[in-house]
Protein backbone atom coordinates (compact mmCIF):
# COMPACT_ATOMS: atom_id res chain seq x y z
CA UNK A 1 0.00 0.00 0.00
CA UNK A 2 1.31 3.37 -1.12
CA UNK A 3 1.04 6.15 1.08
CA UNK A 4 0.13 9.39 -0.56
CA UNK A 5 0.48 13.24 0.71
CA UNK A 6 -1.90 15.42 -0.12
CA UNK A 7 -2.59 19.31 0.28
CA UNK A 8 0.85 20.68 -0.61
CA UNK A 9 3.67 22.19 1.75
CA UNK A 10 2.67 23.14 4.79
CA UNK A 11 4.33 26.91 5.19
CA UNK A 12 4.11 29.70 7.82
CA UNK A 13 2.97 33.33 6.97
CA UNK A 14 6.59 33.97 7.83
CA UNK A 15 7.93 31.91 5.01
CA UNK A 16 9.25 28.79 7.65
CA UNK A 17 8.39 25.36 6.24
CA UNK A 18 6.85 22.83 8.52
CA UNK A 19 8.35 19.46 8.33
CA UNK A 20 4.69 17.78 7.71
CA UNK A 21 2.13 16.95 5.34
CA UNK A 22 -1.22 18.41 5.66
CA UNK A 23 -3.27 14.88 5.05
CA UNK A 24 -2.13 11.46 4.21
CA UNK A 25 -3.68 8.95 2.33
CA UNK A 26 -3.37 5.18 3.29
CA UNK A 27 -4.82 2.58 1.63
CA UNK A 28 -9.39 3.48 2.52
CA UNK A 29 -8.11 6.37 5.38
CA UNK A 30 -7.29 9.52 4.47
CA UNK A 31 -5.61 11.29 7.77
CA UNK A 32 -5.46 14.63 8.31
CA UNK A 33 -2.81 16.85 10.32
CA UNK A 34 -4.07 19.11 13.00
CA UNK A 35 -5.81 22.07 11.84
CA UNK A 36 -5.15 25.32 13.52
CA UNK A 37 -7.12 28.31 12.67
CA UNK A 38 -5.01 29.41 9.70
CA UNK A 39 -6.62 31.92 7.22
CA UNK A 40 -6.09 32.82 3.70
CA UNK A 41 -3.11 35.05 5.36
CA UNK A 42 -1.39 32.36 7.26
CA UNK A 43 -2.30 34.18 9.88
CA UNK A 44 -4.51 32.96 13.21
CA UNK A 45 -8.02 34.20 12.74
CA UNK A 46 -9.98 36.88 14.89
CA UNK A 47 -13.17 36.18 16.29
CA UNK A 48 -12.23 33.81 19.48
CA UNK A 49 -12.91 30.25 19.38
CA UNK A 50 -16.33 30.30 17.01
CA UNK A 51 -13.82 32.03 14.54
CA UNK A 52 -11.15 29.82 14.86
CA UNK A 53 -13.34 26.45 15.49
CA UNK A 54 -15.43 27.69 11.86
CA UNK A 55 -11.74 28.40 10.36
CA UNK A 56 -10.16 24.69 11.18
CA UNK A 57 -13.65 23.02 9.92
CA UNK A 58 -13.53 24.87 6.56
CA UNK A 59 -10.06 24.12 6.51
CA UNK A 60 -10.91 20.68 6.97
CA UNK A 61 -13.84 20.30 4.19
CA UNK A 62 -11.32 21.82 2.10
CA UNK A 63 -9.20 18.74 2.51
CA UNK A 64 -11.59 16.59 2.14
CA UNK A 65 -13.23 17.74 -1.07
CA UNK A 66 -9.72 18.14 -2.50
CA UNK A 67 -9.77 14.35 -2.52
CA UNK A 68 -13.48 13.75 -3.39
CA UNK A 69 -14.99 13.56 0.30
CA UNK A 70 -16.73 15.31 3.05
CA UNK A 71 -17.03 15.59 6.32
CA UNK A 72 -19.88 12.70 6.03
CA UNK A 73 -16.97 10.53 5.67
CA UNK A 74 -15.31 11.61 9.12
CA UNK A 75 -14.96 8.40 11.77
CA UNK A 76 -12.89 10.36 14.22
CA UNK A 77 -12.11 13.85 15.25
CA UNK A 78 -9.42 14.67 18.07
CA UNK A 79 -9.73 18.43 19.40
CA UNK A 80 -7.25 20.31 21.60
CA UNK A 81 -8.68 23.86 23.42
CA UNK A 82 -6.59 26.25 24.86
CA UNK A 83 -8.77 26.98 27.21
CA UNK A 84 -11.58 24.87 28.92
CA UNK A 85 -14.07 27.59 29.15
CA UNK A 86 -14.27 27.78 25.38
CA UNK A 87 -15.73 24.46 25.41
CA UNK A 88 -19.26 25.28 24.74
CA UNK A 89 -19.14 27.87 22.26
CA UNK A 90 -16.47 25.57 20.36
CA UNK A 91 -19.16 22.45 20.47
CA UNK A 92 -22.02 25.12 19.02
CA UNK A 93 -20.51 25.53 16.12
CA UNK A 94 -18.66 21.91 16.04
CA UNK A 95 -22.43 20.73 16.03
CA UNK A 96 -22.99 22.84 12.94
CA UNK A 97 -20.67 20.97 10.74
CA UNK A 98 -21.60 17.49 12.29
CA UNK A 99 -25.16 17.56 12.94
CA UNK A 100 -26.58 13.98 11.50
CA UNK A 101 -23.78 11.11 12.73
CA UNK A 102 -21.02 12.77 14.50
CA UNK A 103 -17.83 11.31 14.53
CA UNK A 104 -16.11 9.47 17.36
CA UNK A 105 -14.06 12.09 19.04
CA UNK A 106 -11.56 13.11 21.74
CA UNK A 107 -11.56 16.80 23.05
CA UNK A 108 -8.57 17.70 25.33
CA UNK A 109 -7.38 20.65 27.09
CA UNK A 110 -3.59 21.65 26.02
CA UNK A 111 -1.14 24.31 25.50
CA UNK A 112 -1.21 25.27 21.64
CA UNK A 113 1.75 25.62 19.64
CA UNK A 114 0.96 29.00 18.47
CA UNK A 115 0.32 31.50 20.82
CA UNK A 116 -3.27 32.86 19.28
CA UNK A 117 -4.08 29.47 18.64
CA UNK A 118 -7.67 28.38 21.05
CA UNK A 119 -7.94 25.05 19.06
CA UNK A 120 -6.45 22.28 16.74
CA UNK A 121 -8.54 19.56 15.43
CA UNK A 122 -7.30 16.31 13.39
CA UNK A 123 -9.24 14.21 11.53
CA UNK A 124 -9.47 10.28 10.79
CA UNK A 125 -11.73 10.01 7.40
CA UNK A 126 -12.75 6.72 6.00
CA UNK A 127 -13.04 6.95 2.12
CA UNK A 128 -11.77 4.17 -0.30
CA UNK A 129 -10.34 5.71 -3.60
CA UNK A 130 -13.17 5.59 -6.48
Amino acid sequence: MAIEAIGGAVVLADGTPVPLSKAIRAGDFVMLSGQLAFGPDGKIVDGGIEAQTRQCLDSIKALLVSVGAGLENVARVTVWLSDPEDFGNFNRVYAEYFSSVPPARSTVCSALMLPDAKVEIEATVFYPKP
